[in-house]
């Protein structure tokens, strides 16, 4: 993680240098090609954290059961996994306190039946039940090749109020999300 994190330093100090010295800009291709490898090591640092069971997701979309989608803010919004355990978190934008204090719900749980898989493509998908005195749900994330982009399926297990949320993943340690009161 550590050898990952330095890496990412090294690309974006070499970045800052190649615009400081030639003081000029760079070409579209040249940009594209920087992307590319930034985003390959976030991709390579978010399977990581995945594989490690220390992971957030933080979402900045979400899209409800009929299709309606919403934009919300990453860091109220999350899913995060620390080995065992489970928290599930959103907080929409509204003006009234929701049961975690933060216009949303928020629910521990412990993680069971883990299971990380990726296809021929290299895509990630994890599926994983989530078992608490607030929820019961099996999670799904896919993430694709080379970003750290992904989407979160949560399907409870006892109606069919499903939700997803897209956003990042992110190890723990970069995480920056706020964690309202759970029920």
């Amino acid at each position: 993680m550590k050898k990952i994190f330095f890496m990412m330093f090294a690309l974006l100090f070499a970045m800052g240098n190649i615009q400081a010295q030639d003081n000029k800009e760079l070409t579209k291709a040249e940009k594209k090609a920087l992307q590319e490898k930034l985003d390959s090591l976030q991709y390579a640092e978010a399977v990581e954290a995945v594989e490690a069971k220390k992971f957030t997701l933080e979402a900045d979309q979400v899209v409800f059961k009929y299709g309606q989608t919403a934009y919300v803010s990453s860091n109220t919004n999350f899913v995060s996994v620390d080995g065992n355990e489970a928290v599930v978190q959103v907080a929409f934008n509204i003006p009234v306190s929701g049961p975690n204090g933060i216009g949303g719900v928020t629910v521990d749980g412990k993680v069971s039946g883990y299971e990380v898989k990726e296809d021929k493509k290299g895509n990630l998908s994890l599926t994983m039940n989530v078992m608490g005195t607030g929820i019961s749900a099996r999670i799904d994330i896919r993430m694709a090749k080379g970003t750290n982009r992904a989407s979160v399926t949560i399907v409870p297990n006892f109606n069919s109020n499903r939700l997803t949320l897209n956003g990042v993943v992110l190890p723990l340690a970069r995480s920056n999300v706020f964690k309202g009161s759970s029920l």
